[in-house]
């Protein structure tokens, strides 16, 4: 039968095994580079090529981010063709990065500061809680629009949304109905698109509205 002392030593060396582990995921986090690859994964599967250009690094940097994260076991890959192609490598990721937003808005007065900052140079734009939004969708009464890059809508978006990607944003506005009112998401609370999509509606005369939140945060509401 083993002894106290060492049953309390086998629990010691079991806790700074357990915490080792854990603090490797802590370790790859610790860039901010990282937390944007995440956050763009969480959107949907991205090429090495795409991740690139989105955070307009170096596909070498980028790769480089990438090892850390895949040696954390936070991202997996699949190969298409030449192409790699990166994903989360578990949903779980994606509500580990809404909660950790939202301790950090909390927590953190930069940050507050910072999304605040922004906001002060759209303050004529509405926002829609998405309460809001449902009762106006299930009484067809709002159009909502998807303006991420058009991969990420294909991966995964809220019912009945429309994929305008920003950069085809003008041309629709053109065949737009009269008298409509217009619901816009991206990728979540700190994503500018969605603002910026809002105000050039509202500079048209368009009754739009910016979703708070995006399409995480409406699963996770209807769910």
């Amino acid at each position: 039968m083993e002894s106290v002392p060492e049953a309390i030593h086998s629990a010691k060396e079991f806790k700074n095994e357990l915490f080792q582990q854990l603090a490797r995921v802590g370790k790859c986090l610790s860039s901010d580079k990282r937390l944007e690859i995440l956050s763009l994964l969480a959107q949907g599967p991205k090429s090495v090529e795409k991740l690139a250009q989105v955070t307009e690094m170096s596909v070498a940097n980028v790769s480089r981010h990438l090892q850390v994260l895949l040696d954390a076991r936070l991202v997996k890959f699949s190969k298409k063709g030449t192409y790699v192609i990166y994903s989360l490598a578990d949903p779980s990721i994606a509500a580990f990065l809404f909660a950790m937003w939202r301790i950090g808005e909390s927590q953190l007065a930069d940050v507050a500061r910072i999304k605040q900052e922004f906001l002060h140079h759209y303050e004529d734009v509405r926002t829609l809680s998405l309460e809001e939004a449902k009762e106006k969708i299930e009484a067809g009464a709002i159009i909502l629009l998807d303006v991420r890059p058009r991969d990420e809508y294909e991966a995964g978006h809220l019912a009945g949304a429309i994929s305008v990607p920003m950069e085809e944003l003008e041309p629709y506005l053109r065949n737009l109905p009269g008298l409509v009112e217009v619901a816009v998401y991206c990728r979540g609370p700190y994503c500018i698109c969605s603002t910026q999509a809002v105000a050039k509606l509202q500079q048209e005369g368009i009754m739009a509205y910016r979703l708070e939140g995006g399409e995480y945060e409406w699963l996770k509401e209807t769910n």
